[in-house]
């Protein structure tokens, strides 16, 4: 019996594909469920510090546009929530912009300038969530969101 070359196999899609494909069949629940605690414990000290709330009772959409993942985020009693409603404000980009505002690899501000990051609607909100995220000196790539933030880097780097 002879074996197939392992050529003759499909390619299996990449990571961001993959993405792409299951995050809208994934229900609201269940992204809480996952996103809302690494969010609630990256941010637990600003969050602590009341740093977030002027976002009580606002909503922020956070729009990764390469990989379909629409998020909108509120704050409700000091934690941050996702949420179905619509945000007031978005922050649009592809994947690897929103990475590199997250680790801080690139000045936030010029991934704005630049246009590779795009703020809507209400803009001193949108500004006022990219202040936040962009005070934090160590960025985000701490803790258990830092890992994803790790695997996602080397996933870019397969994807090129």
């Amino acid at each position: 019996m002879s074996l197939l070359p392992l050529s003759f196999l499909p390619r299996p899609p990449a990571p961001t594909q993959l993405i792409r494909a299951i995050d809208p069949r994934v229900p609201l629940p269940i992204k809480k469920r996952v996103v809302e605690p690494v969010l609630n414990r990256t941010f637990a000290e600003p969050l602590a510090e009341g740093e977030f709330d002027a976002l009580e009772g606002r909503r922020i959409t956070l729009n990764v546009e390469d990989l379909g993942v629409v998020l909108t985020l509120s704050l409700e009693d000091q934690r941050l929530v996702l949420t179905r409603e619509a945000g007031e404000a978005t922050i649009r980009g592809g994947w690897r912009e929103f990475l590199c505002l997250a680790t801080r690899r690139e000045d936030p501000d010029a991934l704005f300038f630049q246009r590779r990051l795009l703020i809507e609607g209400d803009t001193e909100l949108g500004l006022m969530v990219k202040n936040l995220l962009d005070s934090r000196e160590e960025g985000l790539a701490q803790g258990r969101l830092g890992d994803w933030l790790t695997r996602l880097e080397r996933m870019a780097r397969r994807d090129d």
